[in-house]
């Protein structure tokens, strides 16, 4: 096991899944700190079209490019690489759900959050796995919000919504 390398609790990814609906059919995704890969194969497994998993150990990435290939997932695309960097090149508006797990320890979180705001369609998703329970006036700035929040351990998992998506629900 990889030192600072923290998969995604099983109970975790089960609950994110059950927030999000058991189907994805036609999703665009991306996890920019793939690690095991978890989360994104989970995502394509559920139908979704487009799964970008970026890792930046070559291990890991060579570990991934296996499973995918066992696995036949032909929506997986496998990268190495800075995940916030590829996440910034993104289209505004592109994707519909964004896996955030950085590093605990010094993880680019505000970056990662920022990128992850503008790639996000108004109606999409972003999971962020974090130390810390993240506020929604934390998250302001980012143009995100809480839409659902667990903590298991030392775990906070949130799946947080674009703050454009909640204002035009309010005014339908």
């Amino acid at each position: 096991n990889k030192p600072g390398l923290r998969p995604t609790p099983d109970r975790v990814r089960e609950t994110l899944f059950n927030w999000l609906g058991q189907d994805l059919s036609g999703w665009r995704c991306f996890d920019a700190f793939a690690g095991t890969g978890a989360l994104g194969f989970e995502a394509a497994s559920r139908g979704a079209v487009v799964v970008q998993v970026v890792e930046h150990d070559a291990a890991l990435v060579a570990q991934l490019g296996a499973i995918q290939a066992k696995l036949q997932a032909s929506a997986v695309t496998v990268q190495r690489g800075d995940g916030v960097a590829m996440l910034k090149q993104a289209s505004p508006g592109s994707l519909d759900l964004i896996f955030l797990d950085p590093p605990f320890e010094g993880g680019p979180f505000d970056p990662a959050l920022q990128a992850a705001g503008r790639a996000v369609r108004p109606e999409g998703f972003v999971y962020l796995e974090a130390p810390k329970a993240w506020t929604d006036e934390a998250l302001q700035p980012f143009g995100l919000k809480t839409v659902r929040h667990l903590k298991a351990g030392a775990v906070h998992a949130h799946l947080l919504t674009s703050l454009s998506a909640l204002s035009d629900s309010r005014a339908a």
